[in-house]
């Protein structure tokens, strides 16, 4: 999977990241990179890792050159934990562990953090929830604190009345980002159409309004309870601080925290789609846009950077195929994107374009399809190739110069511990698209997508159905 910054796509929670550069180390690979590829500098993020008697996990990354400390917490329990009927419980809980713990009340973990100099923030996806912290070395005895006393002590403040107050915020925000925003149902649409109804990722992140509303004191209670819990989490601390501090301090914070029972988690079945699915969603806009939605492999499956470098290839940047033909030349469409969506348990590839006026959905899709068997027909050139390994490279660099929020350092090492099984993983990553072949570009061209069932929606201007596309045979 290429690093969080290009990837990691629809998860919730706005990042409030504090940008932190890796200083000479960071300049010294810059330029590294900027020599043929045979004589690339590796990127290196050393690690220590130890795990507490109660099962957390730490990774340590040091880091002196600035005085700051980014802690970044894995909870292993996204929206694909949830279940049909009571979907939206991780995104709730994200909500809820804001709101003040059993020694922290409402309003003053903001507070206590700002009047530190730091700040926090979440996010959710199908498979985690993210909680973090960002700020001067010195706060973070209490960044650890803080966390530690919602993860060992908020059970006693979930109430009805807070979960009902964050409910509301919950649904406020399906409204806004969802229901009210152009274009905002799509890839529930799609979602719900590309993965069957028991699926993990047949529902998105956020939830219906439905599951939410029917969501008990005691769902939520016992959501917490199989989740939130130290043996189910991982820790990151980046930044300036010694791992000897870092477990001194980590030990001290959580070493009371009790263990909860191992999360037990079902296999999810293998499927395949059996035939294509046309779609037409009215919406409240403008323009009409294109959705082609193919299933996949998952994040680090043997196909998982050949199917990304086809996205590379095709739409990322003005010199791309699709970019190059609809937006350049043609002038068919106003944006057009390609991205392969490797998750923990499978994998969708989407292309994207939205139709310029006087233009068609029709005309979109002729074109994005003729170009797909183009290049599943014949590889992709060495430019094409050479100029995607530098995007991944140069993404990769461009994670280091933060060391939080929600895409930096911290983070990026919490997502290879989970995805790939250590956290310094950032050199076999790119390892897996300076290896890709043009051959192996088009093979996943032709058996993913140009010869393979897909989900076809079309979101138009409401009661212009006529703008959609229909079965039409592709080249």
């Amino acid at each position: 999977m290429r690093p969080l910054s290009r990837r990691h796509r629809f998860s919730f929670g706005a990042a409030r990241t504090t940008a932190r550069r890796l200083g000479a180390a960071f300049a010294l690979l810059a330029g590294a990179f900027a020599l043929p590829a045979a004589a690339h500098a590796a990127i290196r993020v050393p690690v220590d890792t130890f795990t507490l008697p109660n099962g957390l996990k730490v990774i340590v990354h040091e880091d002196h050159s600035v005085p700051v400390v980014a802690v970044n917490m894995w909870y292993h329990v996204g929206s694909g934990d949830e279940r049909p009927g009571r979907t939206g419980f991780a995104h709730l809980f994200e909500h809820i562990m804001f709101m003040g713990s059993q020694h922290v009340p409402t309003g003053r973990f903001d507070q206590l953090l700002e009047s530190a100099g730091a700040e926090n923030n979440g996010s959710t996806n199908g498979d985690r929830t993210n909680y973090y912290e960002d700020g001067p070395a010195n706060a973070l005895p209490l960044m650890l604190w803080l966390d530690s006393d919602r993860m060992g002590h908020l059970l006693p403040e979930i109430t009805p009345d807070k979960v009902d107050l964050q409910r509301g915020v919950v649904k406020n925000e399906r409204r806004q980002r969802y229901e009210n925003a152009p274009y905002g149902l799509a890839q529930e649409n799609i979602a719900a159409r590309l993965y069957p109804a028991e699926h993990p990722y047949h529902w998105t992140t956020i939830g219906s309004m439905v599951d939410l509303d029917a969501a008990s004191i005691d769902d939520v209670r016992g959501f917490f309870q199989k989740y939130y819990e130290p043996n189910n989490a991982t820790l990151v601390i980046a930044g300036d601080v010694t791992t000897a501090d870092a477990k001194r301090l980590v030990t001290a914070a959580f070493g009371d925290v009790q263990a909860g029972a191992p999360v037990a988690r079902p296999a999810v079945p293998a499927f395949a789609l059996p035939a294509d699915v046309v779609a037409t969603l009215e919406d409240h806009v403008q323009l009409p846009r294109l959705y082609l939605a193919y299933h996949t492999v998952k994040a680090f499956a043997p196909d998982d950077a050949a199917l990304d470098a086809l996205c590379t290839i095709l739409a990322t940047g003005k010199s791309s195929r699709l970019y190059r033909r609809l937006v350049y030349e043609t002038q068919v469409a106003s944006q057009v994107a390609a991205f392969q969506n490797g998750a923990r348990l499978d994998g969708a590839l989407q292309v994207i374009a939205t139709a310029k006026p006087g233009h068609t959905l029709r005309e979109l899709q002729k074109m994005i399809d003729e170009e797909i068997a183009r290049i599943a027909a014949t590889p992709p050139t060495a430019r094409e190739m050479e100029r995607m390994v530098n995007l991944a490279e140069s993404d990769a660099l461009a994670g280091l110069e933060h060391m939080g929020g929600n895409g930096g350092v911290a983070n990026q090492l919490n997502f290879y511990s989970d995805f790939a099984g250590t956290p310094d993983f950032y050199e076999q990553d790119l390892d897996r698209y300076r290896r890709l072949t043009p051959a192996d570009v088009q093979r996943v061209a032709k058996q993913y997508v140009a010869n393979a069932h897909r989900v076809v929606l079309s979101v138009v201007p409401a009661g212009k159905k006529d703008l959609a596309v229909g079965g039409e045979a592709r080249p």
